[in-house]
């Protein structure tokens, strides 16, 4: 079956590896159909990527058929078109008993701990699978995307009408951007890109989207009657960002970092206690939060059209990769098919 390979940094390899057999007792046999490329898939070609080994099958946003699968619970059959909840927990450690399955002591990522779905087959348990019959291959494929800012939202607890500010407009802030405006945030966005903030405003409807050079505190004040934001976002992936993302926090407000970096972070002490500021850190994903994203997609209030805007296919994809990664391309979100 093909199969993508990233052999080490800025290597990927397309190859051939043996045809999988039977699914186990508890597992299915699955198509993989489309692959979205995510930051960890990017980080990873870079070589920056935290958690990773090498050689990797990378992959993990999915939209897969399954081929094969025994007697479920699910009652799941061959022919189900389903997204992928990557995120391998056992079940049994204080994360797991306690719901937090995102964050288990033991967790495996699909393409980052373990082989991932750049491949035709692949086998997944039959519990991490989400089957729906309304969405299109392309709309699974970018569930996962989307869980991460779901779940960033649930962890803010966002209130109505609260100002909220996400920082780093890429796929995982657009995703932040969208489930807080559906729980009924005042959203503002800032992002260095012209064409990303252009991206928000016209297709997720951002009215303030602010540069991040300059003094953007005063200005979110200005935007704001006054004020700074209650619940701050950072998707950057940028040691910067994240230790200057404080300075845009409201007193008694929270900074949710949604992005990984390979870095220390330090902060004037005084700040976050001046501001009695809560921080929380945004791991992954719950299941919960996939039947959320997938509702929302499915009753249509979440609209994914815009967002693919490059394509490649198994066997372009190894030549295509390393323009995606140039900011002059555009790259919302890329779909590789199998």
């Amino acid at each position: 079956m093909k199969t993508i390979v990233l052999e080490k940094p800025g290597d990927f390899r397309l190859t051939e590896m043996p045809a999988l057999g039977s699914p186990a007792p508890g597992e299915a046999l699955v198509r993989v159909r489309r692959v979205g490329v995510c930051g960890t898939d990017i980080h990873a070609y870079q070589g920056n990527q935290p958690f990773f080994t090498y050689p990797r099958v990378v992959g993990h946003e999915l939209g897969v058929e399954i081929a094969a699968v025994g007697p479920n619970e699910k009652g799941l059959a061959a022919g189900d078109r389903c997204a992928v909840e990557p995120y391998l927990h056992c079940g049994r450690c204080i994360a797991c008993r306690r719901g937090k399955t995102n964050c288990c002591v033991a967790l495996q990522v699909l393409g980052v701990h373990a082989d991932g779905g750049m491949r035709e087959l692949m086998t997944v348990p039959v519990a991490k699978l989400h089957r729906s019959r309304r969405l299109s291959l392309d709309q699974l494929a970018l569930v996962e995307m989307l869980t991460i800012g779901a779940h960033a939202v649930r962890r803010a607890q966002i209130e109505p009408g609260e100002n909220a500010l996400v920082i780093g407009a890429g796929p995982i802030g657009l995703s932040t951007v969208t489930f807080a405006q559906l729980v009924g945030a005042r959203v503002s966005v800032l992002e260095i890109s012209a064409w990303r903030r252009e991206f928000c405003r016209q297709h997720l409807q951002v009215e303030r989207c602010l540069d991040g050079q300059g003094d953007t505190g005063k200005r979110l004040q200005e935007l704001l009657d006054g004020d700074l934001p209650t619940t701050v976002f950072d998707a950057t992936g940028s040691p910067k960002s994240m230790m200057q993302a404080v300075q845009y926090v409201a007193n008694g407000g929270k900074l949710v970092y949604v992005s990984l970096v390979q870095a220390d972070l330090t902060f004037a002490d005084p700040e976050l206690h001046r501001r009695e500021l809560t921080l929380l850190r945004s791991r992954n994903a719950l299941a919960a939060d996939f039947l959320w994203v997938m509702q929302m997609v499915e009753d249509g209030r979440v609209h994914l059209g815009p967002w693919i805007t490059h394509r490649a296919s198994a066997e372009t994809m190894v030549a295509e990769f390393p323009a995606w990664l140039s900011p002059d391309r555009g790259v919302v979100k890329a779909v590789v098919e199998f």
